[in-house]
């Protein structure tokens, strides 16, 4: 016996994060952490490798 869907609930949660005035200062901040990211990795590739 088939069930016929009358009705369909659909429910979701957005956050809403709150933005700094300036849109340019939150890509500035996120390269910033990208590249102090990646600085890190090569002075570990660095000391390892005079390491051997």
């Amino acid at each position: 016996m088939p069930i016929e869907i009358k009705e369909l609930h659909i429910k979701i949660n957005v956050e809403d994060k709150p933005q700094s005035a300036d849109p340019l200062q939150n890509k500035k901040s996120e390269k910033d952490r990208i590249i102090a990211e990646c600085v890190e990795q090569v002075m570990e590739i660095l000391s390892k490798n005079q390491e051997r």
